[in-house]
């Protein structure tokens, strides 16, 4: 049995949701965890469960479209452990709204925080990587890189961008050594979806040409989120085997449901795939161009 050789791991987005879970699921397995978060002010549940089962974790102030900050966290990590084994690209935050109701604005900061946030905390990284040919950079993407649906256009793009960039990259970073992994969930009931939820400001705008649908929309999945019953814990469990894998694959979904629905989306022919999700989603809307 090898002997464990704890990793030193930089974790973005820790404060609810899949980097709470992780952060704390690697700090107890005995990993050097460093986590992070744009407000400390949201680390209670972290450090309380940390401290739950004696054991530490570095805990640093990050928004990941800050760059400055970015550097002072990365010179944090390299004078206290020397090195950064492990890089998790977990922060980031989804917008609903139909494309008309969202503005330049909503869609361009989408974009800094799960796009360019990923780039910039990426590219502090690498680095510390390239000089010991060694690491692992695991993004954090979602079924809504590989398969849209109406209101989370922006949402969408945003990850469809990410699973390009990190396809790139993996061929540039096996150069060094490195590995560029993606995890790619589908829906849990995590605070995205309440406490963290984001909506166009013209989302509920009684002019909206989509109030109505939206507000449908809105119901049928927040419906389905309610009903959800699958674990976070497993999204956890697979960036940790992803971890200790010695040649890990590319792209990696935890959950059955969402295993099919990629699968579908790849072999249907898009018509059928499409008439599948607008069916599905749209079922029971009477909509105005119809008599």
């Amino acid at each position: 049995m090898a002997k464990f050789e704890p990793k030193v791991i930089l974790i973005t987005g820790c404060s609810s949701g899949f980097g709470l879970r992780t952060a704390i699921r690697l700090a107890r397995s005995g990993h050097h965890v460093v986590a992070t978060m744009r407000d400390l002010s949201r680390s209670g549940a972290l450090i309380d469960e940390v401290k739950s089962f004696k054991k530490e974790v570095d805990l640093y102030q990050l928004d990941v479209t800050n760059k400055k900050m970015i550097k002072d966290v990365v010179r944090l990590i390299a004078a206290k452990h020397g090195y950064i084994d492990v890089l998790i690209n977990n922060a980031g935050y989804g917008i609903g709204g139909f494309f008309e109701d969202l503005s330049d604005e909503e869609i361009r900061s989408q974009f800094e925080t799960n796009f360019f946030g990923v780039q910039n905390v990426t590219r502090e990284v690498i680095p510390c990587m390239r000089q010991r040919h060694s690491g692992k950079i695991i993004n954090m993407s979602s079924i809504a890189g590989l398969s849209a649906i109406p209101s989370f256009g922006a949402y969408n793009a945003s990850k469809w961008a990410l699973e390009g960039f990190s396809e790139s990259l993996r061929y540039e970073m096996k150069i060094w050594g490195i590995d560029v992994v993606m995890v790619e969930p589908g829906t849990y009931k995590t605070k995205i979806f309440y406490e963290n939820a984001h909506r166009a400001r013209n989302f509920s705008h009684p002019d909206s040409p989509y109030h109505s649908i939206s507000k449908f929309l809105d119901k049928k999945v927040m419906n389905y989120v309610n009903g959800c019953d699958k674990d976070v814990e497993d999204v956890s469990k697979l960036v940790e085997k992803l971890i200790n894998a010695k040649n890990p694959p590319f792209r990696n979904i935890p959950d059955i449901e969402t295993k099919v629905l990629y699968c579908l989306r790849r072999i249907l022919p898009f018509p059928l795939y499409s008439k599948m999700i607008f069916k599905t989603l749209f079922a029971g809307y009477k909509f105005p161009h119809k008599k």
